[in-house]
């Protein structure tokens, strides 16, 4: 492919914010305003993947599942997966297809429903810690452990949820497929949510997961398949700090990889928040990549063009 490639992953708080209702009217806005921003990097010359989040749709659908329990069976988290991966990936295509109307760029664009091979063997299965759905009382929350066999833990005194495994993504199953669209001109929309966690048995037969994987490990896995030369990764701060939240905290500009893995190693990084985020980014450029920008997306255009962001580089 002459063209560069970008890969962009986003959470699915780019569709509905903290302060959101959720309602299909905030999710076309927020999509729309979604949209103004990743049409830039067509405008830069950038053929596009999208490698969204899921976390406050999988969310919803799970309290929905159980405001309905006497009526419907719960879905299991693979289909859950599957079903945010068409409705996001709808959403998305519609507001990107009206911007690249309105732009007079000729465009077109696939979402993909992706599965996701995870390794049964993974740790995370042995050590479910990813909380997912509604709050239980302690009552419901027994009785879906010996109902279901779920895992359930006490949430800093707001109630009981599940916690279910976050095993690391080993392939994208469509990996090639989007390779060969984005090589026709097409924007891909893969691995929504991290994709659809699966695994093979001894038969090769495939199976899904009662699990979640993180969008960014997925993101970056998809990135290094595709060899892209760009790496973006949208968050909820500007660029990434050290010490963060402390007096002494200071933001980053440009770093190398092997800074970024010195620093993750000295905890500057948490798990639970930027942490995913820097492995995913020490995963791709290890693995071939050329460049990663870490932002928010309100600062997205200013980034691309080197005015914010956290660039991170095999060298300096």
């Amino acid at each position: 492919m002459s063209r560069q490639v970008a890969v962009i992953a986003f959470g699915g708080n780019v569709l509905i914010g903290p302060d959101d209702h959720g309602t299909m009217e905030e999710q076309r806005s927020n999509a729309d305003d979604a949209a103004r921003m990743l049409l830039e990097v067509l405008k830069r010359d950038y053929e596009m993947v999208l490698v969204h989040g899921n976390g406050p749709q999988v969310g919803n659908i799970l309290i929905r599942v159980e405001e309905s329990s006497t009526k419907i069976p719960p879905s299991t988290l693979d289909i859950c997966v599957a079903d945010t991966e068409g409705s996001m990936g709808y959403l998305i295509e519609l507001a990107l297809r009206n911007r690249l109307r309105r732009a007079g760029m000729e465009k077109e664009l696939v979402t993909l429903v992706t599965e996701v091979e995870v390794s049964a063997d993974d740790t995370a299965f042995q050590n479910p810690t990813k909380p997912i759905g509604p709050f239980y009382t302690k009552f419901r929350a027994r009785m879906m452990e010996e109902e279901f066999g779920w895992q359930m833990v006490e949430d800093s005194g707001r109630g009981y949820r599940r916690v279910v495994p976050s095993p690391k993504p080993v392939r994208i199953l469509q990996a090639d497929v989007a390779r060969r669209l984005l090589d026709q001109g097409l924007v891909v929309n893969v691995a929504g949510g991290g994709g659809i966690p699966v695994s093979f048995d001894d038969e090769g037969m495939m199976h899904g997961e009662e699990a979640v994987i993180d969008k960014d490990y997925s993101a970056s896995l998809m990135a290094s398949a595709l060899e892209a030369d760009l790496f973006v990764i949208l968050t909820g701060v500007a660029r990434v700090c050290v010490d963060f939240g402390r007096p002494t905290q200071r933001a980053l500009d440009v770093i190398t990889v092997d800074k970024a893995r010195r620093l993750l190693d000295e905890g500057q990084f948490p798990p639970g928040s930027m942490g995913p985020k820097i492995r995913a980014s020490i995963d791709f450029l290890e693995s071939g990549g050329k460049e990663v920008i870490i932002t928010s997306p309100e600062m997205f255009v200013p980034a691309m063009d080197g005015r914010s962001g956290t660039r991170i580089r095999k060298e300096k």
